[in-house]
């Protein structure tokens, strides 16, 4: 066994289960002897996983999952070497790394669930998705406690937090990535792969692209990519937006309900629009559209919103913070320049928002509250 580690790159599942039955036959039972656990944990499922691998291109949204999952059983081999009453420091650097866990769940909660959906498959999206939480209720328990100095508690806590994981790295790799594949085409996959680059990867460097281009290419950023697959609602009459599809009448419902007063000036100093919510701050009516916004504001404030509009345009800030109080209500006023993909200067964003409550939020709320 000490050997074979060093001889193998990698194993097929033919190979793996021939060297289980070999072990058995000599007496030696992964459930048993421990030297034998630590062989089959930190060995052969290693050398498996190394085999999946070559079975994907680079880059491949599955390969790169398996990947990951090879990550985290190095660094749980890793981290079980040390004793975090006496080595902190490292155990405290790995377990960030392994807390890296997170954009691995979100992908698949995002990119690859929703597909899986597409094709009539939503036990994930139930089911995976709790056990996604579960871990990460045990991520922020073991946080704490190691944040509040309690290393026992972590010695504890920890080994119930790798079980978790480490069960659901073994329901990935036999049932959910297996029937993914069954079920999703080519172009899905590459139409995963461009979503997952918003999202991010817990791997030190970046997947290469998928597919490998043939040659050199302009970039394109994921949003501008092509969705492949059939939506499950009609592009008719409506426009596509950086992520999805809406009809006028859907945006417009967005703004008019959105809990903030919002105002569009354009690059030529004029407003060009504003939300019409049911409680505006600050009134609004049709007669400012296409008005020069210098106007649009007492004079003993135009000095200040001339200023914030030449320092937009000149590229030297790109936000602007004001908070005052209005009729007994304490108010936030943020305006954001407004840049297109080549940085050219596009207008300014007005947000106005009543913070009055918020300010006086405490802890966590993540019950309803409504009974």
């Amino acid at each position: 066994m000490h050997h074979f580690g060093d001889a193998c790159e990698s194993l097929d599942k033919e190979t793996f289960s021939s060297i289980i039955e070999e072990l058995e036959e000599e007496g030696l039972f992964v459930q048993s002897n421990p030297k034998v656990a630590a062989f089959y944990h930190d060995v052969l499922v290693e050398k498996l996983a190394a085999g999946q691998l070559k079975q994907f291109e680079p880059g491949h949204p599955v390969r790169v999952y398996l990947e990951e999952n090879r990550l985290l059983r190095a660094l749980f081999a890793e981290i079980n070497q040390l004793d975090p009453l006496t080595e902190r420091e490292g155990f405290e650097r790995l377990f960030q790394q392994i807390a890296g866990v997170e954009l691995h769940y979100v992908r698949k909660e995002n990119q690859l669930f929703p597909c899986l959906e597409r094709h009539g498959w939503d036990s994930p999206s139930k089911n995976m998705w709790a056990f996604h939480d579960d871990i990460r209720a045990r991520i922020k328990e073991v946080r704490l406690v190691l944040e509040a100095g309690d290393m026992q508690q972590v010695a504890l806590l920890f080994p119930l937090l790798q079980d978790e994981m480490t069960r659901l790295m073994s329901v990935e790799e036999t049932r959910l990535l297996p029937n993914a594949l069954q079920l999703l085409d080519k172009s899905e996959w590459q139409a995963m792969r461009a979503g997952d680059e918003e999202i991010g990867w817990m791997l030190n460097e970046t997947p290469p692209p998928y597919p490998a281009p043939v040659e050199e290419e302009a970039y394109v950023h994921p949003s501008q990519v092509e969705r492949s697959g059939e939506l499950p609602f009609a592009t008719e009459n409506r426009f596509h937006y950086d992520e999805g599809y809406m009809t006028p009448e859907q945006v417009n419902l967005i703004f008019r309900h959105l809990p903030l007063d919002i105002t569009y000036v354009d690059e030529n100093d004029r407003v060009v629009f504003y939300n019409r919510g049911e409680d505006r701050l600050f009134p609004r009516s049709a007669g400012i559209i296409g008005r020069e916004v210098r106007y649009c504001h007492p004079p003993k404030s135009v000095d200040t919103v001339l200023r914030i509009l030449e320092e937009f345009k000149r590229g030297t800030k790109d936000v602007a913070d004001f908070r005052l109080h209005v009729k007994g209500r304490f108010v936030q006023i943020r305006y954001f320049a407004v840049r297109d993909e080549a940085k050219n200067y596009r207008g300014v964003l007005e947000m106005s928002q009543d913070i009055t409550d918020i300010k006086t939020l405490e802890g966590e709320q993540r019950l309803l509250d409504w009974d």
